[in-house]
């Protein structure tokens, strides 16, 4: 097999939003509140905004286009705002349950007296959750916020519904009708818990035939492992050949993803970002810088999958 002629080297631009700053604390964070956009000035406004009529969203879009146009043909930036699903029924199940019992035997079920949770959906809850994501959209759509040129999906069903929500009737580019492109690869951690495994394509196209899937899209899970986890060092490795792809295929600069806990917190990885759990429904705004650089990347350390703990 021939070397890759090229990688990325990912890194985040700080200093434009909330969650870029150290002491924010994600725990209490409200993303409603403007997605973060810190208040400031840019070099670009001068020439952009001698009357100061424009607003910050507007100012700071031409300010990353201005960026793009300076920095040259290997070299581009990206903003992505990664939402992460609402709540599922798997997340009460967990909660109810606890963490130990839920990973040493109730993730492995396909669910209890209260529900089913192969391929977990979302609760009444996560869906009112993804209403607020689209709430604020519509607020920040007043303040010229740039709209997501490029929308992707995990194919599991508890982020297919919440993007479908959070986007549902909102009035931005690409929404009418809504056609986010599915993603494979922007999968919960792989393997063992029945919530992480997805449904056939066909069941998929049959609830969401507006919907895209990616080439090569496959009717069955290929990647679910009943006996075996991914580890966390894999999942990175998995969430930065996802972004590569996307960065190598993708022009577009606003860039919507729609996934989970362990895929955010590994795209947060890959690209430097600070650690930022989110809650359920939570959106986060990055700005990501992308060097493109010949050769194949750095060796890494991946860690081989695991079992499930057993039960005391």
């Amino acid at each position: 097999m021939s070397e890759p002629e090229f990688h990325f080297k990912f890194t985040t631009v700080p200093g434009y939003f909330l969650q870029d700053e150290p002491d924010t604390n994600p725990d209490t964070f409200d993303y409603t509140e403007n997605f973060g956009l810190i208040p400031r000035s840019y070099d670009s406004d001068g020439e952009f905004d001698p009357h100061k009529s424009k607003t910050q969203w507007q100012r700071f879009k031409h300010h990353i286009d201005q960026l793009n146009g300076a920095s040259g043909p290997e070299t581009q930036f990206k903003l992505l705002f990664l939402g992460r699903h609402g709540e599922g029924i798997h997340n009460v199940a967990e909660a109810r349950y606890g963490t130990k019992l839920w990973d040493c035997y109730w993730s492995l079920q396909d669910g209890d007296e209260t529900g089913n949770w192969v391929d977990a959906r979302l609760t009444e809850l996560g869906r009112s959750q993804a209403r607020t994501a689209n709430e604020a959209w519509r607020k920040q759509m007043g303040n010229c916020i740039p709209s997501p040129e490029s929308y992707y999906v995990s194919p599991l069903n508890r982020c297919l519904e919440t993007a479908a929500i959070t986007f549902n009737e909102i009035g931005l580019p690409g929404t009418e009708p809504f056609r986010p492109l599915i993603k494979e690869l922007l999968r919960e951690t792989l393997g063992l818990h029945t919530c992480d495994s997805r449904s056939s394509k066909s069941a998929i196209e049959k609830e969401y035939p507006l919907y895209r899937f990616e080439a090569g899209f496959a009717e069955e899970d290929p990647l679910y492992e009943a006996e075996l986890r991914e580890s966390d060092s894999a999942r990175d490795a998995r969430l930065k050949v996802f972004l590569g792809d996307v960065f190598a295929s993708d022009v577009n600069t606003v860039v919507s993803m729609t996934a989970h806990s362990g895929a955010i917190t590994s795209i947060l990885q890959v690209v430097g970002h600070r650690r930022f759990a989110l809650a359920t429904g939570g959106v986060i705004p990055v700005l990501v810088r992308a060097e493109r650089v010949g050769g194949p990347a750095p060796p890494v350390v991946v860690e081989p999958p695991f079992r499930a703990p057993r039960c005391e």
